[in-house]
């Protein structure tokens, strides 16, 4: 299709903890990546941020790829303190900036706050509108649980953090807001079967809503290459863990499962910087943690890995290990497939499409540690099978999540939204 003028709305994401690197993935790093790859297609792609006025960033900066730019926007301190009024600012200073030199044909917000400002950026001007959620609040619920949402938040205020604009949007609120945004959109792209479904029976039409999972880079993330040193004397088969803050994503399960797995070691990467972990809270916690199992001379904690090393860390590693609670999508198992890794996963959330138990991996029910320690004893134990899943695991990726085919299916997701009558949006707005 001809170039088009895209506009990204992606709104702050919470920050790691003080000293900590964010986590692997997310919508960040989603962002970037569909950036870099539809200017690569021949489009202009302007990423746009909401700056706090505490916060002191670049007005404007280069973005990850030839034909990326990126954009703060400021906020007027007045309206930052609470939600709606700092996403209504938002919007507003997006509108004024499109009357000037960039024009979008198309814009594309991420997550559900930027939805909302893109409906203030967009609703006189009727440009198409396409809303990615990322994770819906029905989806946070499954993974934490209610009580510790709320325990969370109790937390956040008694720190009076300031990593977002302070509530006046309460958790009873944002369902509604959602529908209204999912309905008002002109497309809603969904990353997995589980979204959809939510979506649905929020009242959202099918037909416009297109399922579009996240991509993985393949040239970076690919079998051959150089694998990173890691630790010394005689190797060991290896299990990775990746992009996990301590007490997150299932580590104690592996701690406990790596008790039956022979010979094993584990290896962990996330958290602060390696110079940081003898200092920080949770590497105690999970140093205790390996003490209590046994295992402690079997596990490395790496802490933070530089980008630029991410491929190298994947191809030193015989099996990942991907065990949240819940997960609407990861990045994680994707980036492991791609670099020939089978991958080890609790059956939930996204990693149920992502991986093919049996074939690109193996799929266990959560928490169940013991299924965990025999699907991990099991895969490095047998090399021949293992190296017939990190076969099937390249060849699904290259198939279903290499960039360049998420790209085109955007940009049919685009022309459909800009086809769509810009008449109807303020009717369905009306109607929701």
């Amino acid at each position: 299709m001809p170039g088009l003028r895209i506009a990204m709305i992606s709104e702050p994401t919470r920050p790691a903890p003080e000293g900590h690197e964010p986590e692997r993935g997310g919508r960040d790093l989603h962002v970037s990546e569909l950036s870099a790859s539809l200017a690569a297609a021949g489009h202009e792609v302007r990423i746009y941020h909401r700056q706090d006025p505490s916060t002191v960033v670049p007005d404007a900066g280069d973005g990850p790829g030839p034909g990326v730019s990126v954009e703060h926007v400021r906020i007027d301190p007045g309206r930052a303190a609470r939600m709606l009024p700092a996403l209504n600012e938002f919007g507003h200073q997006l509108e004024l900036r499109w009357n000037n030199e960039f024009t979008p044909d198309v814009v594309h917000a991420h997550g559900w706050t930027s939805g909302l400002a893109a409906v203030a950026a967009t609703r006189n001007r009727r440009q198409p509108l396409v809303v990615t959620f990322h994770a819906l609040l029905a989806q946070g619920r499954r993974a934490e649980g209610r009580r510790a949402e709320e325990k969370r938040r109790a937390d956040e205020r008694r720190r009076g953090d300031q990593s977002r604009p302070a509530a006046d949007l309460d958790d009873a609120a944002r369902p509604g807001l959602e529908r209204m945004l999912g309905r008002c959109a002109d497309r809603v792209i969904a990353l997995t079967n589980d979204e959809i479904t939510e979506l649905v029976r929020a009242g959202v039409p099918r037909r416009r809503i297109a399922l579009i999972p996240s991509g993985v880079d393949t040239e970076r993330f690919q079998p051959s290459g150089p694998a990173l040193p890691l630790g010394s004397g005689p190797r060991r088969p290896r299990i990775l863990m990746v992009g996990r803050r301590f007490g997150r994503g299932g580590v104690a399960d592996v701690v406990a499962a790596l008790r039956h797995v022979p010979d094993a070691e584990l290896v962990i990467a996330g958290g602060p910087p390696p110079d940081a972990l003898d200092r920080d809270p949770g590497t105690r916690r999970l140093r205790a943690l390996c003490d209590h199992a046994g295992v402690a001379d079997r596990v490395l904690l790496l802490g933070a890995v530089p980008e630029a090393d991410m491929a190298a860390l994947y191809r030193a590693a015989d099996v990942v290990a991907c065990t949240p609670p819940e997960q609407p999508f990861g990045i994680v198992p994707l980036e492991a497939m791609a670099s020939g890794l089978p991958v080890v996963a609790y059956a939930t959330g996204g990693l149920r499409e992502t991986v093919i138990d049996g074939v690109t991996g193996v799929l266990v029910r959560p928490r169940d540690t013991r299924a965990l320690a025999i699907a991990l004893r099991r895969l490095l134990g047998d090399d021949l099978r293992r190296m017939g899943m990190a076969s099937a695991a390249v060849d699904r990726i290259h198939a279903r999540y290499a960039w360049p085919r998420q790209c085109e299916a955007i940009e049919r997701v685009y022309a459909d939204a800009i086809a769509e009558s810009a008449s109807s949006r303020a009717d369905r707005l009306a109607q929701s």
